[in-house]
């Protein structure tokens, strides 16, 4: 069912991603876990949404099984509970500080026991695991309970559920209820797997405040065909709507003491602003990510009113500004700034003290100057990929600086793009001046992000927005003051009446529109509205005041990020005590799942924040730990794909740290690792060092005096081989080796000297394979490697902390050295607990990554079955796959050769390398280097 928007009421949007609720279920039909039962009772009273997800499942095998449990929730969602139920015992989760957890993780871990922490976190939802070995014939209950508070987002609340069952289920029912005092101006339903038949498994009604969404597919409605297990149910199932505004001081609730007040007025006129686009073109910009951000940056220009005005900053060691002010948002200049924004190119560092002084100081004497229209907002976007390089470099000198040059004028929202921004960097420099952070994804939608952004601030309804309420009334109160209201958001305010407040609750809130002073008033009966709240079977318990220390700790936890470090404390120890007496999983908290006797007793539940993933480490208690799950689980019996469990791992990432051990995790929902293959795969791991060696070896030990980057190849042998280098001279490590035509199987090793932009350096449009890497002379590394098929789509970009592999708009994040097994159609992805990546696929060449612990973190290429390069094949490297002639010079001994590679000469000298193709320590080879 889907029911139109009116053309005349302006959207919500609220995200509000609720369930994924799967059981391993592939693994059920394998090893007799069948689901009998899986509900989800969602209740969404005055945007607080309260979730709790059951599942009930039997062992029909004739030994004990292992069961598993795997649900989405939203980011912001708070856990409350999780318990399960096995032979009418009860086993709960108990929420702790999170230094307690902590040290039972790491006793378990002195234990030997089987724990791990996953700090992966996807765009929107994170994942929560946990399993249990359950007896013959015995039935266990799984039930989850999270709470989130709906935050207005472009206009549209939208409930989304992912329905994942993977088998069919007797008893699946999706329950979902909605009250909005305001009153609901409009719902829809949508969903990607709906067919006639489930059609007619869905009901939905509504009146002028409720609204329910029944779907309850019979086990026919759900096969596939007749008689069979398959499902078809896999896909979204979204609810949106929006509620009844007017142009008032918004809608006032109250419920058993607590009080929330929703302000986001209907008909304001949108201010006009003055915008300056801040944009980063150092060389780590440069080919995809540049080109988006052209693409982003010609489709916002766009999108400026008549009556705005704007200017382009871009920066790399240099700042440079496209007009001496800010313009008219006309035609011709639009047009003209388009043109600019297409010829944008990558290239240098990252100054990102100049470039933002720079624009403030813009700001500031076009001001001055009176050329900024009275009563108009000034509004600073940044956008970057990295940390700063050039000029000014200590963030905190950088936060200063700019914080005390824009001094409460203008607000600043930056955009990371990527994962090796700063991230927390950027997060506190827009928090302290009145704006926010977000993190671009890099992906095939990154321009859509980057509009999707904008989209969120180009509408500036009112500014300086104070809400004030009876001193005799209220206490407690959550904030009460904003910098900007934007069209399509809401501001909401949250307290706690007085014993003796008065029977009328009244609000006033004052703001600024343009050229003008604006106040809107308010009142709300505090009797009627008791009576209104009066528990209802879809209102649950206490939710208004949970509702409040919800909201009280999302915001103290913002506030720390640029408060001072006596404010943190009090502010962290307010957040935690509210976390604790609340039941909130929150990123100060876990919750200990406790197990029957006899399994491994804890399971310790994290909740992820967002933060800098550049530098997360699975042994650092505060930054990593406070990303995902303390493992401490059960040894695994289950079989997966019919093949032994090697690690503890899910579909969608690595659960433990140790063999045949498994537990519990809060992870991204983002597409992770299936598993290894069988044995007898040729990419089985134990396999790989019997694949053809053909491989991109490391970089240059510290300790060689050229610090170059040397690529290994094979080359056809003109004379005899001499291996024996000077004994003095270190072994070095070449990054690469590459296969060239013929017979030999010696190599050449090219050290590459003057370039640290990034490189071109395999190219094959025939084989729909592309690599891209910057290389840094001084470390003699590569900094990051990209590799990109054309079928199917996928990017794999690799640094030395990760890899990030992209397809259909998802990111999926990798450390090094997790156990991977993945099958796309058209190629496959592994990970040896070496940490050799390697991508393959049938008629193409196999591309191999490899991180060394080396100091200077450098990345390794290996390449395989290159015989399926095309003549096409360009590139820094993937010229020598071109015609490659051998020459001896005159009067040159047998460690000398010349080489020429269309149209240049090389002088090539036998040298003794060491060959990382099977993985760490590396073994010595001889080579002929080479200079580039």
């Amino acid at each position: 069912m889907k029911v139109p928007v009116p053309a005349h009421i302006g959207s919500i949007v609220l995200v509000l991603p609720l369930l994924l609720a799967v059981l391993q279920t592939a693994t059920a039909q394998k090893n007799g876990i069948q689901i009998y039962s899986l509900t989800v009772d969602s209740k969404v009273s005055s945007r607080f949404a309260h979730t709790v997800v059951t599942s009930r499942v039997v062992n029909r095998a004739e030994e004990a099984q292992e069961a598993i449990f795997e649900m989405e929730l939203p980011k912001k969602a708070f856990i409350t509970n999780f318990s399960m139920i096995i032979d009418g015992v009860t086993y709960p989760g108990n929420i702790k500080e999170k230094a307690t957890a902590q040290k039972q993780y790491s006793e378990a871990v002195a234990r030997g026991e089987s724990a791990g922490l996953v700090k992966a976190i996807g765009r929107k939802m994170e994942q929560f695991q946990v399993s249990v070995s359950v007896a013959p014939a015995a039935k266990v209950t799984f039930e989850l309970v999270y709470e989130e508070l709906l935050k207005r987002h472009l206009g549209v609340y939208e409930l989304l559920l992912k329905v994942r069952p993977q088998q069919v289920v007797k008893h699946l029912q999706m329950d979902i209820h909605i009250f909005e005092p305001q009153g609901i101006s409009f719902l829809e339903t949508e969903s990607s797997f709906m067919t006639n038949e489930l059609a007619d498994a869905l009901t939905v009604s509504q009146n002028k405040t409720k609204a329910h969404i029944l779907f309850k597919p019979t086990l026919s409605q759900q096969q596939k065909s007749p008689g069979q297990q398959d499902t078809v149910l896999d896909g979204n199932f979204i609810v949106r709507y929006d509620v009844n505004r007017t142009l008032s001081g918004g809608s006032i609730q109250i419920a058993n003491g607590y009080f929330v007040h929703y302000f986001a007025p209907e008909g304001l006129p949108t201010m006009p602003k003055n915008v300056v686009f801040v944009i980063d073109k150092s060389g780590s910009m440069s080919g995809r990510k540049i080109q988006q951000t052209r693409e982003a940056l010609i489709k916002i220009l766009s999108d400026l009113g008549p009556k705005d005005q704007f200017n382009l900053i871009t920066f790399s060691s240099e700042v440079t500004q496209w007009k001496p002010q800010l313009v008219p948002a006309s035609t011709e200049n639009v047009d003209e700034a388009k043109r600019y924004a297409a010829g944008i190119y990558a290239l240098g560092g990252t100054n990102i003290n100049e470039a933002m002084l720079t624009a403030v100081r813009r700001l500031k004497s076009d001001n001055q100057a009176e050329l900024l229209s009275e009563g108009s907002v000034s509004l600073i976007i940044l956008l970057t990929d990295g940390d700063p390089t050039v000029g000014e470099t200590n963030p905190r000198k950088i936060q200063k600086n700019v914080q005390e040059a824009i001094d409460g004028q203008y607000s600043l929202f930056c955009l990371g793009f990527g994962f090796d921004v700063s991230y927390a960097f950027l997060e506190k420099m827009a928090l302290d001046n009145g704006g926010l952070a977000r993190r671009i994804y890099e992906d095939s939608d990154s321009a859509l992000q980057l509009q999707d952004f904008y989209q969120e601030v180009a509408n500036p309804l009112l500014t300086t927005v104070a809400f004030q309420y009876p001193s005799n009334a209220v206490e407690e109160v959550t904030q009460d003051n904003f910098r900007l209201l934007f069209k399509g958001s809401e501001m909401v305010v949250a307290g706690k009446l007085q014993d003796k407040s008065p029977d009328v609750l009244s609000a006033i809130v004052k703001g600024k529109m343009h050229k003008q002073n604006v106040t809107f008033q308010t009142k709300s009966s505090v009797a009627k509205q008791e009576e209104e709240f009066q528990s209802p079977k879809y209102i649950f318990h206490n939710f208004m005041e949970r509702l409040w220390a919800y909201l009280t700790i999302q915001q103290q936890l913002e506030q720390m990020v640029s408060a001072s470090e006596a404010e943190s404390q009090v502010l962290k120890d307010r957040a935690l005590n509210l976390s604790l007496e609340y039941n909130f999983v929150t990123p100060l908290t876990s919750m200990v799942v406790t197990k029957p006797e006899g399994q491994e007793q804890s399971q310790v539940a994290e909740k992820p924040v967002e933060d800098d993933n550049r530098h997360r480490n699975i042994n650092t208690g505060y930054d990593l730990s406070r990303y995902g799950i303390g493992l401490q689980g059960s040894r695994t019996t289950g079989y997966r794909s019919g093949y032994p469990r090697r690690r503890g791992f899910s579909k969608q990432g690595i659960v433990s740290n140790s063999p045949q051990r498994f537990g519990a995790r809060v992870a991204d929902s983002t597409e992770r690792l299936v598993q290894r293959g069988p044995p007898g795969d040729p990419f089985h791991f134990s396999h790989l060092q019997n694949m053809e060696d053909l491989v991109f070896s490391p970089p240059l030990l510290p300790s060689d005096p050229h610090k170059s980057l040397l690529h290994g190849m094979e080359i056809q042998n003109k004379g005899p081989v001499v291996t024996i280098a000077p004994p003095s001279a270190p072994i070095q490590a070449p990054p690469v080796l590459l296969t060239l035509p013929g017979p030999s199987m010696d190599r050449l090793c090219v050290n590459i000297k003057h370039s640290q932009e990034p490189m071109n350096l395999l190219s094959d449009p025939d084989q729909g394979i592309q690599v891209t890497g910057q290389y840094n002379t001084e470390k003699a590394c590569f900094h990051w490697i990209e590799v990109t098929f054309k079928n199917p789509q996928v990017r794999v970009h690799a640094s030395p902390e990760h890899v990030v592999v992209t397809r259909n708009r998802r990111n999926s994040a990798y450390k090094w050295k997790e156990t991977l097994y993945s099958v796309l159609p058209g190629l496959k992805m592994t990970m040896n607990k070496t940490g050799l990546l390697m991508l393959s696929g049938p008629d193409k060449v196999t591309i191999s990554l490899l991180s060394l612990d080396d100091p200077r973190k450098g990345l390794l290429l290996l390449l395989r079955d290159t015989d399926h390069f095309s003549s096409h094949v360009n590139g820094t490297l993937g010229q020598f796959y071109q015609d490659v002639l051998w020459e001896t010079p005159e009067g040159a001994d047998d460690n000398k050769r010349l080489l020429k590679v269309q149209g240049k000469d090389y002088s090539a000298t036998r040298e003794l390398k060491l060959d990382y193709q099977e993985g760490p320590p590396g073994k010595e080879i001889s080579c002929w280097s080479v200079e580039l």
